[in-house]
């Protein structure tokens, strides 16, 4: 009898442990099926997951819209070109911008320039000292635009008039990746934005750290997985990939083009 116990405990805890981690393990699954029943239910979209899209309160982020990583002339084109063909990246971006000028959603650019004295830098990761040596993104200089018509830093063509409009808000480069160091967090709290619809480039390197630091400044992101695209790398891997399983772990929601203007209309 006494020998016995022990072992009935022992077996007693890892029962009731089995089931307090299964229960662990199967409650978020069941609870966001329960929320995505109750956001079908309530006439919302079940892929914004339960998440209103209004131009008063919410604004469309592109990141990067520039021509050395979406042109074809641009440096990251041989490593983008089969992400932004597979995802139609261009033509929805500019699907997304057509909509938001119509609809008075504000919309933000978080470009990235590196200029002569980023030079001085001692030391940076990979894909920095990458960029560093092709020259992606160079400026001649952050007071002058000598050289800047049509280089890689440029807006590629197409999206000129949106962004040239007089109305869209560029903020300062950010310098790494995310928007820790550049003004645009103060450019969307001083118009009350609390929402934000995310894309552009690069999926996994720009747009994930905005969309981090977005998080940990209070907003709600949804990210529109077909209006970015991510390198693929033969050493580093398929970023784009990695992209969208970050994305599906953080962000309030993950949309189409599609279901993304229609959330717009919407609301």
């Amino acid at each position: 009898m006494t020998t016995d116990m022990p072992n009935t405990s022992r077996r007693r805890f890892m029962t009731a442990a089995g089931v307090s981690t299964a229960a662990a393990f199967f409650t978020p699954q069941r609870s966001m099926a329960v929320e995505l029943e109750s956001a079908s239910s309530s006439g919302a979209s079940p892929a914004t997951r339960g998440l209103s899209l209004e131009s008063s309160d919410t604004a469309v982020v592109f990141i990067d819209p520039q021509n050395d990583v979406l042109s074809e002339r641009g440096l990251s084109w041989p490593l983008v070109r089969k992400s932004l063909h597979e995802n139609n990246t261009i033509e929805n971006m500019e699907r997304i911008f057509k909509a938001s000028k119509s609809l008075g959603f504000e919309v933000f650019i978080s470009p990235h320039y590196f200029f002569p004295v980023d030079k001085g830098w001692k030391f940076n990761g990979p894909l920095e000292t990458d960029e560093a040596t092709s020259g992606l993104f160079a400026r001649k200089g952050r007071l002058s635009l000598d050289g800047f018509q049509g280089s890689g830093a440029d807006w590629l063509d197409r999206f000129k008039p949106y962004i040239e409009d007089g109305k869209t808000i560029v903020a300062s480069p950010h310098r790494v990746w995310g928007p820790q160091t550049n003004d645009l967090v103060l450019q969307l709290r001083k118009r009350n934005i609390q929402k934000i619809i995310l894309g552009g480039m690069l999926a996994n390197m720009c747009v994930e750290s905005h969309l981090r630091e977005f998080l940990e400044q209070g907003f709600e992101v949804a990210v529109v997985k077909d209006a970015t695209a991510g390198p693929r790398h033969p050493v580093w891997g398929n970023g784009y990939a990695a992209a969208m399983i970050n994305y599906a772990f953080l962000a309030h929601a993950v949309l189409t083009t599609d279901e993304t203007i229609k959330a717009m209309n919407q609301g």
